[in-house]
């Protein structure tokens, strides 16, 4: 019998497929055992359950067709019904929960016909959306007959199509073995809080995989070190709702009084990549022209013409982890700003959970330590930009030319013309910053053996189905 592949993660929990999560910990687990009607690739969208969709020119009607000969682990047929149930329950408005924000994908499906037909799923959106497998990628298909057994609590009870069924679920703990003909290993999830006791694990032989680990760790000559940027983007939300953050100028200073540079080397020990624009490289429609280069001069004529010559306090909301970096990052950012008169009062938060709260409620400072997870240009301008949508991230923020380009966007189907679309928003965000943008982490992810070539997809997520070679490594 094959070994497991011993997977060690920050957390390791089995969450419900359907409420929004764009945590690498959750989706490795979700993405082996249900699967999605398309999946991410590095250029694009690849099929999942669907083997070919279309879209028509209002980015209102999509069709699916469902890959014949699906079936659940359960041994029930996946036709297009199965799928439209699944669908339907992520858009229920008791689901689609992330940390601090309620039925997140409600907002794009609640208002959405969706029926299936043999292998023909139809979804007719209320509203144009040309980005909507944005929100499908992470739809994952469940067999309807396990949904009622999740919706009383039995998460576990979880039935999809992927390679890996649930084996068992304890705490911290999640084994998975492979489905018939599959050829592949058993895995094991185990949660290690810790990223230098992973590190350590690893590097002792006593685990096969291990993620999300310290920039420097030394992990040994016995294992291979994988590398990829996370699209997630650390930033400091601006209040732009009410406070001396109002005023454009005043963002604009600070912007130009920041060196991401020094933040990348000071405070992640090297591990990012400095954030030039409100999406990461990655994104779709990402830009490319670099930020506007650190100005203390101009940041310091801005304060004096928006009425602040002898410079600024402001208020900080600042929590202990999420990014686990984040109090050094303030004292960081502090130094920085206090060198164009700006001065900082910081409030520690402790529990993440009831932070993400606040910042949905808008009760922070003036600004607030936070990130941008969805690897979803679209989501990220509706969901936080639009002033006009109010969503869970916003923070006041307004510009009439980004909120025209995200109605162009929305109703454009042609992925070119979007992307440029979406490269005209980055721009005009760099002129007009709603957030301070400073970096991207460098995920770092340690394997048993020699793996050369391994890679982690664009996501940054662990794809379980490229773990075959760790186990004969």
């Amino acid at each position: 019998m094959t070994p497991p592949v011993t997977i060690l993660q920050r957390r390791a929990d089995l969450v419900d497929p359907h409420d929004c999560t764009d945590a690498a910990d959750d989706l490795s687990i979700l993405s082996a055992i249900c699967e999605t009607l398309v999946r991410r690739g590095d250029d694009g969208f690849k099929p999942g359950l669907a083997e070919r969709w279309s879209v028509e020119p209002d980015a209102r009607r999509w069709r699916f067709r469902i890959r014949d000969g699906a079936s659940f682990h359960d041994g029930s047929r996946c036709d297009a019904q199965a799928v439209a149930q699944s669908l339907q329950r992520m858009a229920r408005e008791d689901k689609g929960y992330t940390l601090g924000a309620p039925a997140v994908w409600r907002q794009y499906l609640g208002n959405a016909a969706i029926t299936g037909d043999g292998l023909d799923l139809s979804i007719d959106l209320a509203e144009p959306m040309a980005d909507l497998l944005d929100v499908l990628v992470q739809g994952f298909i469940a067999s309807p007959d396990c949904l009622p057994k999740m919706d009383a609590g039995d998460i576990a009870a979880i039935v999809g199509t992927g390679p890996y069924r649930v084996e068992a679920v304890s705490n911290g703990s999640v084994r998975l073995r492979p489905v018939a003909g599959a050829g592949l290993p058993p895995l094991v999830f185990q949660a290690m809080p810790d990223a230098r006791a992973r590190a350590a694990a690893l590097r002792e032989g006593k685990a096969d995989v291990a993620t999300n680990l310290p920039y420097a760790a030394d992990l040994g000559t016995e294992t291979t070190r994988v590398e990829t940027l996370n699209p997630v983007a650390i930033i400091f939300l601006m209040n732009a709702a009410r406070g001396p953050l109002r005023d454009a100028r005043l963002r604009r200073a600070l912007s130009l009084a920041l060196d991401r540079d020094a933040l990348v080397r000071d405070v992640m020990d090297a591990g990012a990549t400095p954030l030039q624009g409100f999406i990461s490289p990655v994104h779709f429609g990402a830009g490319h022209e670099a930020a506007p280069a650190r100005d203390p001069a101009a940041a310091r004529a801005l304060l004096e013409d928006a009425g602040h010559p002898d410079g600024l306090r402001l208020t900080v909301s600042c929590p202990t982890r999420l990014p686990d970096e984040a109090v050094r990052l303030t004292a960081a950012l502090g130094r920085q700003l206090a060198a164009i008169g700006v001065a900082l009062d910081v409030t520690y938060h402790e529990d993440r959970e009831a932070y993400a709260h606040q910042v949905r409620r808008k009760e922070i400072g003036d600004l607030a330590v936070f990130d941008s997870s969805p690897l979803s240009t679209y989501r990220v301008l509706v969901e936080k930009l639009d002033a006009r949508v109010e969503g869970s991230w916003w923070e006041g923020y307004h510009n009439a030319e980004v909120e025209d380009l995200i109605d162009r966007g929305r109703r454009s189907t042609d992925d070119a013309a979007r992307a440029a679309i979406y490269r005209l928003a980055y721009r005009v965000l760099q002129d007009d910053p709603a957030w301070l943008t400073l970096y991207n982490p460098i995920r770092v992810t340690g394997l048993r053996g020699h793996h050369p070539g391994f890679a982690l997809p664009k996501d940054a997520v662990l794809d379980v189905m490229r773990l075959r070679q760790v186990a004969h490594g």
